[in-house]
């Protein structure tokens, strides 16, 4: 099999939303944008006091892409112009569709707020092509027990698979192009080569812990790794955990290029 080679590497920069302190790989003065993916997001985790006032993100709006969100500890409620209001929480995702338009606010979950909690997401903004654009806004709320759960390199890897086909598995988001997304893990002790799919960008997001990719581009926590283009798969090795009894994770998402302008 031959190696995908890494094309950039870039670390975060820190910023704010609403109540959140996010690290942001995407866009960055490296990397302004992998298309199709605009933006990527990572909060937490952030640890709420129980019975203290957690401020939800105020209704705004969105345009022309998919706001996508990826919840690895805690709760999460959404609400929207379309009537939708529901909650996800580890190991779940929200997958917005905003085409023409869509208003919608999000944040802790009253649960959270009540008995105090940790909340860890990823935020990733996947662009519309340009003829679908001004498409009908939709919501989708994926449930733990909708997502396929793929063991690999004999158990040292977990993927959770949110879109797309991997080994004869398939994520259940509806996507607007061809898009794979899947949140992960890795043992202290994983080895081996992962295949990645055939497609135009692939990206892969560290939250925490690190790993070595081909055996030569150590990755650590806030780093996103942009993958050049040819080769199969990728030979991976974590080298060092997060805390003993915390789970590596990441965000692993190949995607074809829209090719259409990023604001609607």
């Amino acid at each position: 099999m031959k190696k995908r080679p890494v094309k950039i590497i870039t670390d975060s920069q820190m910023t704010s939303v609403g109540p959140l302190s996010v690290a942001q790989p995407l866009p960055s003065p490296a990397l302004r944008d992998a298309d199709p993916f605009v933006l990527l997001h990572h909060a937490g985790p952030q640890t709420f006091q129980a019975g203290a006032e957690a401020h939800r993100i105020e209704p705004h709006p969105h345009r022309g892409f998919e706001p996508v969100t990826f919840v690895f500890r805690g709760e999460v409620l959404h609400k929207d112009t379309l009537g939708n209001e529901g909650s996800i929480g580890a190991g779940e995702v929200q997958w917005i569709t905003s085409g023409s338009g869509i208003m919608h606010s999000e944040g802790p979950t009253e649960n959270i707020q009540r008995t105090g909690g940790e909340l860890e997401l990823i935020q990733l903004w996947v662009n519309l092509p340009a003829s679908k654009k001004m498409m009908t806004p939709a919501y989708q709320e994926l449930h733990a027990e909708n997502i396929p759960v793929l063991q690999l390199l004999d158990n040292q890897v977990e993927l959770r698979l949110v879109a797309g086909t991997y080994q004869n598995a398939t994520g259940p988001a509806v996507t607007q192009s061809p898009v794979f997304a899947a949140m992960g893990s890795f043992s202290n002790s994983a080895r081996g080569f992962l295949a990645l799919p055939n497609m135009d960008t692939v990206c892969l997001y560290v939250l925490g812990g690190e790993l070595t990719i081909n055996g030569e581009h150590t990755v650590r926590g806030h780093n996103l790794v942009a993958f050049g283009p040819n080769g199969t798969g990728n030979q991976t090795g974590n080298q060092t955990g997060n805390q003993v009894g915390t789970p590596d994770g990441m965000v692993f998402t190949p995607g074809t290029a829209a090719q259409s302008p990023i604001i609607g």
